[in-house]
């Protein structure tokens, strides 16, 4: 039982709110089932992530995934013996699984000191449309693009 009143807190984000964005977060950096540390991995790239900014935290969060999130992707056919890399549009569920899949793993690729670190700094550069998150959006839709005549293979 504690002696005084009140803890003293440090972090603006002592706690994130939560919501299918930042569940799906926790859920995709959890590793061996160690949820607090996920979160405080989250937490600590958006207080640096908003102090590399100037902007709220969760607002960086999501103009970095709407940069990072696909719109359409290629799905092999097999048409006749040949395969062929047919464009679909891609689901609301899955697209933000994607984009939250693309920011992670690009984070974790990264070179750096923290896993937070690597975070915050992936979340300012796909904000700022430079981020290997927004490189592999890119590609996928030049992709898609590129193989636009074989869009009637679609069923």
């Amino acid at each position: 039982m504690p002696r005084r009143a009140s803890i003293p807190r440090k972090s603006k984000y002592e706690h994130i709110p939560v919501n299918r964005t930042t569940a799906r977060f926790h859920a995709k950096l959890m590793t061996d089932g160690k949820r607090n540390l996920a979160e405080r991995i989250l937490r600590q790239a958006l207080a640096r992530a908003e102090a590399s900014a100037k902007r709220p935290g969760l607002e960086v969060l999501e103009s970095a995934l709407r940069n990072a999130t696909p719109i359409i992707e290629v799905k092999p056919r097999r048409v006749g013996g040949a395969t062929y890399q047919v464009p679909v549009e891609i689901r609301g569920d899955r697209r933000l699984s994607l984009g939250v899949r693309w920011l992670v793993q690009s984070a974790r690729k990264r070179s750096g000191k923290s896993m937070s670190e690597k975070l915050a700094a992936e979340f300012v550069d796909a904000m700022n449309g430079i981020g290997a998150a927004v490189k592999r959006r890119e590609d996928t839709h030049k992709m898609a693009e590129a193989n636009k005549a074989f869009s009637h293979f679609k069923w």
